[in-house]
């Protein structure tokens, strides 16, 4: 038993703090670099059958094919707003596929493939890139709704967003939680805290995840703050808080499927640090990463990337090869084909449109507006 002037001379030792801090905070891993389980029984706890497997590691190839592709279509002048997800892909996939469609999904801008897998079509996601009306209509392509917000450009808001669904649903007794993302520089925002500490104080039904994927842009999360782990902010509103392999599709879904369980019965909300990389531009609005990153430094994080993971667990498993993911990455990319086509016949919009949209009722001067350009055709 610590007795109290050792107690006391802790609470005055500012470097046994900080060392405390780091020792709090180890990092949840299934996988190791090469694909290899390390922790059978954490494995065994993810309760994934082959198929819950095979289709974790779809959904990465769609993101990862979704990305190549537009970025392709950003250069050709056919994309708008893009921001790479490549390196994310276990971050992201392996993480939404621990919840269901009843859960409401809080998007950042880099966080479109999840809305996707939600049931929100290919053309609609290239609409909403292109400022087009219809990118803002969150339903599949039968017309049932699909639970996200639009991805939020505001850093950090969407945390408050997710807070009040997240209460909505507790009041509601709803067996669903929110669940947001953001990224490292996410966490500098007053939303980001302001979001945890709302949700904290009500117990609300949410699941928050900072993708520390190293960069806030051209920030390195080294400047951005000395938090030993970004996880220890939500220590600070009195959240459950873990660090996460963000690499390890198996480690992000087993602490996702556990962060849902919890929010869902609810104890309140759950943060999720996820330990990855962004391999590619911040957006392709002309971001050079080479401009404050090394090459050798990306390239190394490449061969750590969750496709290669993921990819030789399976191989291992001998529930996947390079046949059936030849064949998929065909299937996709046939899909997003296909989608390119719709987005590019949907009737573009005129400036008459654009007004129409600013208000649900016109006022009498926009009514004068609409009337006179639709008059010269505009």
């Amino acid at each position: 038993m610590v007795d109290i002037t050792t107690t006391n001379k802790q609470v005055l030792d500012f470097k046994y703090q900080l060392a405390e801090q780091d020792e709090h905070f180890p990092t949840l891993k299934v996988l190791d670099n090469e694909g290899k389980i390390i922790d059978k029984e954490a494995f065994k706890r993810a309760e994934l059958s082959d198929d819950d497997l095979v289709n974790i590691i779809k959904r990465m190839i769609l993101s990862r094919q979704l990305d190549i592709r537009s970025t392709k279509l950003a250069k050709q002048g056919r994309f708008g707003f893009f921001a790479p997800t490549a390196g994310q892909e276990a971050s992201q996939m392996a993480s939404s596929y621990a919840f269901n469609d009843d859960d409401w999904l809080m998007p950042g801008y880099r966080d479109i493939p999840q809305i996707i897998v939600k049931g929100w079509p290919i053309w609609k996601a290239i609409l909403w890139s292109r400022g087009h009306v219809l990118g803002n209509v969150f339903t599949t392509e039968d017309g049932n709704p699909v639970n996200s917000w639009m991805p939020q450009i505001i850093i950090g808001a969407q945390y408050v967003e997710a807070a009040g669904i997240a209460l909505g649903l507790k009041k509601r007794q709803k067996n669903a939680v929110a669940y947001a993302y953001t990224g490292d520089g996410g966490t500098s925002q007053g939303d980001f805290y302001e979001g945890m500490n709302f949700a904290g104080a009500y117990k609300a039904n949410a699941v928050f995840f900072v993708q520390n994927n190293g960069y806030a842009i051209s920030t390195p999360r080294s400047l951005q703050t000395v938090a030993s782990h970004l996880a220890a902010k939500g220590w600070a509103a009195g959240l459950p808080s873990l660090v996460v392999d963000g690499n390890d599709p198996i480690a992000v879904y087993l602490a996702s499927k556990e962060a849902r369980s919890w929010a869902a019965s609810g104890h309140g909300p759950v943060l999720i640090e996820t330990l990855t990389n962004r391999l590619e531009p911040h957006s392709t609005a002309g971001d050079d990463p080479l401009r404050y990153r090394t090459k050798d430094d990306i390239d190394g994080w490449w061969k750590k990337e969750p496709l290669l993971r993921m990819r030789k667990l399976l191989q291992d498993q001998g529930i996947w090869n390079e046949e059936k993911e030849d064949e998929y990455v065909t299937e996709v990319n046939a899909l997003i084909d296909e989608q390119i086509k719709i987005a590019d016949n949907v009737e573009k919009q005129k400036i008459s449109n654009f007004i129409k949209n600013t208000l649900e009722v016109p006022g009498q001067a926009m009514n004068e507006q609409i009337a006179k350009f639709e008059s010269e055709g505009k």
